[in-house]
């Protein structure tokens, strides 16, 4: 029988077909096509197969990628699901949202010796959407179920990901979150042109059928006690995130939005919500001269989505150059074909107001500099390269730090690192309280939705181990 794999050689790298750029700009669907079954298997069987899957490496997640590319080319598609939520508790997200051009194809082989990588996330996405259609995901609910219950508060990636291995283990989990619906920062951070929203609610009603409960428009620390939660659940699981905006530190800088306050404000008016920011004008692009200040992933969720609101123009500012922008590669590029000008090596000095509304923005070039110890190069300032943007609406998308949440919960024994995330044990992800753990952005700081799913799986681990270990003990 003729090896199914290594056909890198032979085929090209592909990815699904993408919609036009400008009938894509015109709504909020997803860009990407579905593989069609002989296609998921043609990329799947260009995997080398290498000895060592540095693919699986350069996922947080570890994913036995190799694993699941050789069972869609050989058309054993159900086994490939199997094996990739063995370790990903939500791969059609991550198949959707994943940067995987800096992660799992980022590292693969072929990709280094410029074959291009295999198409590692098409496929996921194609596995796991073939595993719903075909009923192959099944319940979430265990056969057994224990007395023992669990609060999460947060209901992000990493609070799902936690309810998910625990319901599964058989727990009485409850999930609270300050928004009307479920999903945190999936359902209202991630705009739908990379994440549509029935693809977060079908699990969130996996979870619900399971015995999952969702205590939505959750005041902790408010309405609800943290301490009464601490004492009425046998354990408790903080998965927050992070959603305190980084300021720009400008003059003028109090007439900017915040990135999340526009995403979530975008996100409400697709559900059809009443939004009056949105009614009014205040957070919607439509003809308006738009400037959005930062170089990551939520930056070209704004300056993509107001292209998708009608803005007149939109023009991204980055202080150092394409090649240093943290954000996802293909992200830049979907951007730059929807019509965003990038402006690089420029930074903001201050915000221009004429009558209290912003008429532009003051920017100045910038340069690299020698590299440092780290590798890494500093910037500085072009002399006499000042010029004024034209901007009516100026979005700073600078990146998140954690709320106070010792004060925000009444919890002053709650203990927070230098960053202002909780601070927990590095193996049990367990806080200074006893029964209180901790996992997400808000241990690890602003980062990647793959790492949170990781704490809030590992987590959910160690809670087992805990609640274990408190069942035996009252039963001796």
């Amino acid at each position: 029988m003729a090896e199914p794999m290594l056909k890198f050689v032979k085929l090209d790298q592909q990815m699904p077909q993408k919609r036009d750029a400008d009938t894509r700009a015109s709504d909020f669907l997803e860009i990407y096509g579905e593989f069609i079954l002989q296609k998921a298997e043609e990329q799947a069987s260009r995997c080398s197969q290498c000895g060592v899957p540095f693919c699986q490496s350069g996922c947080p997640l570890q994913n036995n990628i190799p694993d699941w590319l050789r069972m869609t080319a050989t058309g054993r598609l159900e086994e490939a699901y199997q094996i990739s939520s063995a370790t990903n508790p939500l791969p059609e997200i991550c198949g959707r949202i994943c940067p995987q051009d800096r992660l799992c194809e980022g590292n693969c082989v072929i990709e280094q010796s410029t074959h291009g990588a295999v198409t590692i996330g098409a496929v996921e996405r194609f596995i796991t959407e073939t595993a719903f259609k075909n009923d192959w995901v099944g319940s979430l609910k265990a056969p057994q179920q224990r007395d023992q219950s669990v609060a999460i508060i947060g209901s992000g990636p990493a609070g799902i990901a936690a309810a998910q291995v625990l319901t599964g283990l058989g727990y009485q989990v409850t999930v609270y979150d300050r928004h009307d619906r479920a999903g945190g920062l999936l359902i209202y951070g991630i705009p739908g042109f990379k994440l549509e929203k029935d693809v977060i609610t079908r699990r969130i009603k996996q979870l619900e059928e399971a015995g999952v409960k969702f205590e939505l428009n959750a005041d902790v620390g408010g309405t609800i006690k943290f301490a009464d939660l601490k004492a009425k659940y046998d354990a408790v699981l903080i998965a927050t995130g992070v959603y305190k905006a980084r300021k720009l530190g400008l003059a003028g800088d109090e007439g900017a939005l915040q990135a999340l306050d526009f995403l979530i404000t975008s996100n409400k008016n697709g559900f059809g919500d009443k939004v009056p920011a949105f009614e009014s004008g205040e957070m919607n692009a439509a003809g308006k001269n738009v400037v959005v200040i930062g170089g990551g992933d939520t930056a070209m969720d704004c300056v993509r989505t107001s292209i998708r609101q009608g803005a007149k123009s939109v023009t991204c500012l980055y202080r150092r150059d394409k090649a240093n922008m943290p954000g996802s590669a293909r992200e830049v590029k979907n951007a730059e074909e929807e019509g965003v000008e990038f402006k690089w090596l420029s930074a903001p000095k201050n915000l221009v107001l004429e009558g209290g509304k912003i008429t532009g923005i003051n920017i100045v070039k910038m340069r690299l500099t020698e590299a440092d110890g780290s590798g890494r190069q500093g910037i500085e300032e072009v002399k006499n390269s000042e010029e004024v943007v034209p901007a009516d609406m100026v979005i700073s998308a600078l990146g998140f730090e954690p709320e106070d949440l010792p004060n925000a919960f009444g919890a002053p024994e709650l203990k927070t690192t230098k960053w202002g995330t909780l601070r927990v044990n590095a193996n049990t992800f367990q806080t200074e309280l006893e029964n209180v753990f901790a996992a997400g952005d808000i241990v690890r700081g602003a980062s990647l939705v793959v790492w949170a799913l990781k704490d809030g799986k590992d987590a959910a681990d160690q809670i087992h181990k805990y609640l274990k270990s408190l069942a035996n003990s009252k039963a001796a």
